[in-house]
């Protein structure tokens, strides 16, 4: 890149701009999605899987302003999320661990992000070796998904030596049956545990594929080696799962917004997905001594500046500037597939600020 870096300082602002005007339409709701075409908001009452999101777009605007008004709606917001705590479901990392991270001196956004990490590590299911995808969100309990790993991985990891444990053996298991299998069968995304096989079944959706799945599988893994202090993390092997995401997935030298189905080429593509790619490679860039950091580094940079020069809306046009659009919540059923995604938002404005030098990636 050359010039600097004015056009991430231009985009960030127009961010938080997006984010004030969410703020006023949707009220004590959550965004979930917007329609590309007025900027209208789909919202969920409870948060959903992507309520942290929405905090954590807040926590950012909080950071930015350094006003006591806005950091006190983030943490209005955050205290919403506390039903999740508990809740059967792993995607409580996604919740949680991004609903709370970026809540720098708010004693109960902490004290929340901390009785989530206990309640989830109590959740390990030792005889599987993971966090089960739970039933919180409908469907058999006993399941693995590549969107059940982000998240969880430094959420466990904050809950103490069990909770590193409990951390590392999650991500393990997903590595074997997401990233690289033993046994010779194909890597998937989402599985099912199966009683009376006393194995793990492939489902059927998201298939292979799934362009949010591989980055999520890679934002997991650059966590995992972010926290390599304990011998529980076989850093040499997330080193090489982390090789093998790259090279599968193509984010070193594919197209810089994948599409969102990787065998439908000609479908719609997933900025979302590109965004928590472009983090998860700012990441991989800090790991300490990784052959693939500088290209990583370099690599996440030319990301963030596409989705800003081609994806996000500016000012003075029909739709609300600050909307990062082309985002696909769900291609087979064809859900919210050129939307502005609330988890877009934040990953994309995650990545800038990070790029920004104004949060600590390696603890977010």
């Amino acid at each position: 890149m050359t010039g600097g870096r004015g056009w991430a300082e231009e985009a960030f602002g127009l961010l938080v701009r997006r984010v004030e005007e969410t703020a006023g339409q949707v009220g004590d709701r959550f965004p979930l999605y917007a329609d590309p075409g007025d900027g209208r908001w789909t919202t969920t009452g409870r948060g959903s899987w992507t309520g942290g999101f929405w905090a954590g777009l807040l926590w950012l605007k909080a950071a930015h302003t350094g006003g006591d008004v806005d950091r006190a709606a983030a943490s209005a917001v955050t205290a919403r999320l506390a039903p999740w705590a508990e809740a059967d479901t792993a995607a409580r990392g996604l919740v949680l661990w991004y609903g709370t991270a970026l809540a720098t001196g708010d004693a109960a956004a902490q004290a929340l992000r901390k009785r989530a990490a206990k309640a989830v590590a109590g959740a390990f299911h030792p005889a599987l070796g993971l966090v089960p995808w739970g039933a919180a969100l409908g469907g058999s309990r006993l399941r693995a998904r590549a969107d059940g790993v982000p998240g969880l991985v430094p959420l466990l990891a904050s809950a103490g030596p069990e909770g590193r444990a409990a951390a590392a053996g999650h991500l393990h298991r997903h590595l074997d049956l997401c990233v690289a299998r033993e046994d010779g069968r194909r890597p998937r995304p989402a599985w099912r545990w199966d009683d009376t096989r006393g194995d793990w079944v492939p489902e059927a959706d998201p298939a292979p594929g799934w362009a949010r799945g591989e980055a999520w599988l890679l934002l997991a893994v650059a966590d995992g080696l972010l926290r390599t202090g304990d011998a529980y993390w076989r850093t040499g092997r997330l080193g090489h799962a982390a090789e093998v995401l790259l090279r599968r997935g193509g984010f070193l030298d594919g197209a810089l917004v994948p599409p969102a189905d990787a065998d439908d080429p000609d479908g719609p593509v997933d900025t979302s997905a590109a965004a928590v790619a472009a983090v998860a490679l700012l990441k991989l860039a800090r790991v300490p001594g990784a052959a693939w950091a500088t290209a990583c580094a370099v690599r996440s940079e030319a990301v963030l500046h596409h989705l800003v020069d081609v994806h996000l809306t500016r000012p003075g046009g029909m739709r609300p500037a600050g909307m990062l659009l082309d985002g696909c919540y769900e291609a087979k059923s064809g859900l919210a597939v050129r939307h502005e995604l609330v988890w877009g938002d934040f990953f994309l404005a995650l990545g800038l600020a990070g790029l920004l030098g104004r949060v600590d990636l390696t603890r977010v």
